[in-house]
């Protein structure tokens, strides 16, 4: 089943996918509309089993620095991570992005 991608477009967002993260682990991933890079890594991240929570980041920098601030993570993008308690237990960009790991952690 492929994932099921929810756009991040609000702090308020943010705010209730770090609170869903205290109740089961949350994968986020960060994509610039921009990179080629990000686009095929958004493909790959299609094989996540379960939600996925996607912030463009040419459309809401703000809230791009603001996961860099709640996580400890500088910016990059692609990015994912999976929150868990409101901190990041998975951290990866780039091709080093494992959706096979995030699918383990979600579970």
């Amino acid at each position: 089943m492929p994932a099921n991608f929810i756009k991040v477009e609000s702090m308020g967002d943010l705010d209730l996918l770090f609170e869903r993260s205290s109740e089961r682990p949350v994968a986020l991933f960060k994509h610039s509309n921009s990179c080629g890079i990000s686009a095929h890594v958004l493909e790959m991240v299609e094989e996540v089993d379960g939600d996925v929570f996607v912030l463009v980041i040419q459309e809401h920098r703000d809230l791009s620095a603001e996961i860099a601030t709640r996580t400890g993570y500088a910016h990059q993008s692609p990015q994912a991570f999976v929150i868990k308690g409101r901190k990041a237990i998975y951290h990866a960009t780039h091709y080093g992005i494992d959706p096979g790991a995030i699918s383990r952690l979600m579970q």
